[in-house]
């Protein structure tokens, strides 16, 4: 009886599943054109899988060993079941080998059903309590139908009740792990989740490598939407996407604003857009709410505007683009990337910027700074200084080692004493360095972040016409956010230049002997990450490195290096300004005050900026420039850096006599 029926259910449950992966795609394809390697995806999943993918999971040590026994014993007793009671191939060797992936699976279903049996607030409920029963009932079934393949039971084993027990039991098993894989439930992200790997619209993540750049908006392009307004204005991969998420809330965990209480939970947010795909409400999300927001209140369709039907705009506005959420999403989906997408249609096509946006946006076209301060005192912090200007130096038919790029830092009192500590470090390593002066405008990141493409793109390709004008080796700024535009954004407009942080640059020229410097003495430090230092540009070790070469160990936070808690200050958020329940600095001063630390080095002037808004008391404030200023010993005669070697990432030194 078994015999005739199980081929039966395992077949009719496969059909469904194709006809629900035909449907699948064609959801996902309601989405923009995007230019992927179709094949080549394809070939590279399974590595992709093996290896980037398993190197997120794998950091949670219980989760990564319940998936590689749950999903690979999945896989394995899935394909032998389908050729030893599908096929009807009843081979001994096939036989043990599917009481083995289903005895595999079921261990596996195990740990997830304990996992599950008091889930974290993050986990979504709902129909993913069911998962370790239906993964239970699929391995359980699957291995005592296949007792008598194997030779351990006679063919005729059990009766009537046995049989309708089992079939029942395989029925169960495949209708979650074949229809629902493809129609809906918590087996979904695995198909999606596989093509999501193939087809990912950053592939250049994979294999090790970054990709953080946010890609650009073809302005020429009339045919094409400003940003995304609706869920078809997104691209059909980044559809593809949202639909992976295994709603683990890994990334809601990590978020900074929904720790703060501001009406954002990205993993509700990329719910939010499957709703978008398929149609229908957010009734059934058995996940976190927005702050503040209930659930059950939104919805709407691929062809419907998204905020104020799927999200509210605040929601959108929240985001500080700190890339934590991407940074811990073991299916790699890019947050980030569909936030600012919208943003840039609620920007460019609503003129829609909450708070202070407009205003700073208005004063990023007129004066070149989001603080609308006067051009002609961009250079006023420097006075002093006697610093070589590029074009001084090009008009004597000179060159400059380092360009030093000083940021709009220079209109901030704070951040002055940043740039002038700088540039003493660099005078006392004797390095050939000039700066742009008045030719200097904003990098455009608080643009970009905020959703305005055509002003970034205006700034960038004027500050691209400038560097064109100057020879030098390479860019140095004390600001990440600079830094990450530079180094990662510019190329989009052919604009590739070697961009270093200060603390990269400075950690060189200690290493290269170019320093000398006394030790710190007296208070104990931590070290706060930048976002667009750390997570955006994986630089982690370079500012600690520096502060060893000082003397000086590191009371590391709980949280920091990639999984660091924002400072709050990206993204244009403290333009924003989006109300919650607490404020990000403050939290992060939480994560300070405990190590006990009386001093934390920063290396960005917005982290500068939030946390010495935290009231006191609180642990001083400093720049790693600072601090290495202050240990320079006067009067020591060092080594001078020489302009790198071609393909020399280190300088070379000469004596200085």
């Amino acid at each position: 009886m078994l015999n005739t029926l199980l081929p039966i259910l395992l077949f009719v449950a496969l059909a469904l599943a194709v006809l629900g992966a035909v449907r699948r795609m064609m959801l996902w394809r309601q989405g923009r054109a995007s230019k992927v390697d179709l094949l080549g995806g394809l070939l590279a999943m399974p590595k992709r899988y093996m290896v980037d993918l398993h190197h997120v999971v794998a950091r949670d040590k219980y989760i990564a060993n319940t998936h590689v026994a749950t999903a690979g014993g999945f896989v394995l007793a899935a394909l032998l079941a389908i050729l030893v009671h599908g096929f009807g191939l009843h081979n001994r060797v096939l036989g043990y080998a599917l009481l083995l992936a289903s005895a595999i699976m079921f261990v596996g279903a195990i740990f997830m059903a304990l996992r599950r049996r008091n889930p974290p607030a993050r986990l979504s409920k709902g129909p993913w309590m069911r998962l370790p029963k239906s993964l239970m009932a699929f391995s359980v079934s699957f291995f005592l139908v296949t007792l008598p393949v194997a030779g351990i039971l006679p063919e005729d084993f059990g009766g009537w009740v046995l049989v309708a027990l089992l079939s029942l039991g395989v029925a169960w098993g495949v209708s979650e792990m074949f229809f629902g894989m493809t129609w809906g439930g918590p087996m979904k992200h695995a198909f999606a989740g596989a093509f999501h790997l193939a087809w990912h619209r950053r592939a250049e993540r994979f294999g090790g490598g970054r990709s953080t750049g946010l890609k650009p908006l073809d302005l020429s392009d009339s045919s094409a939407p400003l940003g995304v307004e609706k869920p078809k204005d997104f691209t059909w991969n980044q559809l593809l996407g949202f639909d992976a998420c295994v709603q683990c809330g890994k990334c809601e965990a990590a978020c900074p604003a929904f720790a703060a209480g501001q009406p954002l939970n990205p993993k509700k947010l990329i719910q939010d857009m499957v709703v978008g795909l398929a149609g229908g409400t957010d009734a059934n999300f058995a996940g976190s709410p927005y702050p503040g927001k209930k659930i059950g209140e939104h919805g709407g369709n691929a062809h419907q505007p998204i905020v104020n039907g799927l999200v509210d705009a605040d929601t959108l506005w929240s985001c500080t683009t700190c890339r934590a959420c991407v940074e811990e999403c073991p299916m790699m989906i890019e947050h980030v990337d569909a936030i600012v997408d919208m943003r840039r249609f609620l920007t460019l096509e609503k003129g829609a910027t909450p708070n202070k946006g407009a205003e700073v946006l208005d004063n990023l076209i007129a004066t070149d700074n989001p603080g609308g301060f006067a051009p002609g005192g961009r250079m006023n912090w420097a006075a002093d200084l006697n610093l070589n200007l590029l074009s001084d130096l090009s008009s004597q038919g000179r060159t400059a080692e380092v360009l030093f790029w000083v940021g709009d830092g220079a209109f901030d009192m704070r951040n002055q004493r940043t740039l002038r500590a700088f540039v003493k470090v660099l005078k006392a390593a004797n390095v050939d360095f000039a700066v742009l002066g008045l030719e200097e405008r904003d990098s455009g990141d608080v643009a970009r972040r905020l959703g305005d493409e055509a002003t970034f793109q205006m700034l960038a390709k004027r500050n691209i016409q400038t560097l064109a004008k100057y020879d030098f080796k390479r860019i140095v700024t004390c600001d990440p956010h600079s830094f990450h535009v530079l180094k990662n954004e510019y190329g989009a407009f052919d604009g590739n230049y070697h961009v270093q942080h200060h603390s990269t640059y400075m950690a060189e020229l200690i290493e290269a002997g170019a320093l000398n410097l006394g030790q710190h003495k007296g208070t104990s430090v931590t070290y706060h990450d930048p976002c667009y230092l750390g997570r955006y540009n994986g630089e982690y070790e370079a500012p600690r490195e520096v502060l060893r070469a000082l003397g000086i160990e590191i009371k590391e936070m709980q949280r920091s290096g990639f999984r660091s808690r924002c400072c709050g200050g990206g993204g244009g958020a403290p333009i924003t300004d989006i109300p919650g329940k607490q404020r990000i600095p403050d939290m992060r001063m939480d994560d300070i005050r405990e190590t006990g630390a009386e001093l934390v080095a920063v290396g960005c002037p917005q982290c500068t900026a939030m946390l010495e808004g935290v009231v006191e008391p609180r642990p001083l404030i400093k720049d790693i420039a600072e601090l290495v200023a202050d240990a320079l010993l006067e009067g020591v005669a060092v080594s001078k850096p020489l302009p790198l070697k071609q393909g020399s990432t280190k300088p070379e030194l000469a004596e200085v006599h």
